[in-house]
Parts: C-alpha cells; structure tokens; sequence
C-alpha cells in the first residue's frame, strides 16, 4: 500500500503533466488559474460570434447570422470546465 508521501508524489507528478504552467506557478508561489478555469479563448470567440450576429442582424444577411449563431455556440460550448473528460468516465476518488 503506497505511503502518503508516494501519493502526494504521485499526484505532483500527475498535475505537472496535466499542466505544466500550472505546476511551475504553484512551485514559485504565485498561483494561476488551472487551464480549465483559463477562459480568454471562450471570450475572444463568443465576442466574435455576437459580433457577426449583430452585424448580420443589421445588414439583413442570412449567412451573416447563421455563422454567428454557430460561432456563438461553440464559444458557448467552451465555458464547460468538464469538456475534456471523456462522457462515461468515473471521475477519481481521493481515498
């Protein structure tokens, strides 16, 4: 049966390979955000997506507006924190 110390190890190792930046951050103290809470690509995309829907809206073109609505919900579809785990997946206890 691992010690406390192997599974402490273990998951430093685990979360170094998960997040490499994350990792080194918390080693220097000055934590950032896990990747799954880092969401500027989300917002850059959403903003993106609104704004070819306003101006679609505004011209009148269809095309416009359909491509804002598919941009705007896939940006949606990225604010999800869990959208990389696989669907069926048991999500590991600590025990």
């Amino acid at each position: 049966m691992p010690t406390y110390d192997e599974k402490l190890r273990a998951l430093e190792e685990q979360l170094h390979r998960d997040d490499p930046g994350f990792a080194a951050a918390m080693s220097d103290g000055m934590p950032r955000s896990p990747r799954e809470y880092r969401r500027r690509n989300a917002w850059l995309c959403m903003a993106f997506g609104l704004t070819a829907l306003g101006m679609g809206i505004a011209i009148g073109h269809g095309l416009l507006i359909a491509t804002g609505l598919v941009v705007a919900g896939a940006a949606a579809h990225l604010f999800d924190p869990q959208r990389g785990r696989q669907h069926g997946k048991d999500i590991p206890t600590t025990q």
